[in-house]
């Protein structure tokens, strides 16, 4: 499937080895293409799915210089987003307790925007998940926040691993777009390259 990408040069630009097994699962070739130092901020003014939409323009606009004819880049950006305000990724342990004990027994929406570039177009799209956290104790979060360490994660949590077994009660959306990369959204984007 997507035949038409071998036109292509596929590059992920992502640090995420969740992003890199994502797209690996479409069959896509590609090769990985990491700037340092990429500004991840935003202005205030913006809410909820145009935060990440934003930041995935931003990391392609640092990209695009450097990029070839011939060649197709991916760049994603995901945020959770609970009453009114982004999630990040923790800064330390007791960031990442503090995450999670608000999302505990709440729901929470994840956005993850995609934008796929070429020398001569970009396209951009968003996707929307909700997620329901069950009521966590306090040993629950502490157990998965030292054992699976979850810094590089927004929401400090990987819905792939334990505290998405045992606290994840009801999906609404794509499970994969929690992960980081909404993949059939955009394998149908894909297909109209």
């Amino acid at each position: 499937m997507l035949d038409n990408l071998k036109k292509y040069e596929v590059i992920l630009a992502s640090n995420s080895p969740r992003r890199k097994e994502l797209l690996a699962g479409l069959g896509v070739d590609y090769e990985v293409r990491t700037l340092p130092d990429v500004d991840e901020s935003y202005p205030e003014t913006l809410q909820g799915a145009d935060i990440p939409l934003y930041i995935a323009k931003e990391k392609a606009d640092a990209y695009v210089a450097m990029m070839q004819p011939g060649e197709l880049m991916i760049t994603a950006d995901t945020i959770v987003w609970l009453d009114g305000k982004v999630l990040g990724k923790p800064q330390n342990r007791e960031d990442a307790l503090q995450m999670l004990r608000t999302m505990s027994g709440r729901t929470h929406e994840v956005f993850t925007g995609v934008c796929i570039t070429t020398t001569d177009w970009q396209r951009s799209f968003t996707a929307q998940t909700e997620v329901r956290f069950a009521t966590l104790s306090e040993e629950e979060i502490a157990y998965y926040v030292d054992n699976f360490q979850p810094m590089d994660k927004a929401g400090a949590y990987g819905v792939q691993e334990w505290i998405g077994f045992i606290g994840v009660e009801n999906i609404s959306g794509s499970y994969y777009n929690i992960m980081g990369l909404p993949v059939q959204k955009l394998y149908r984007e894909l297909l109209k390259v």
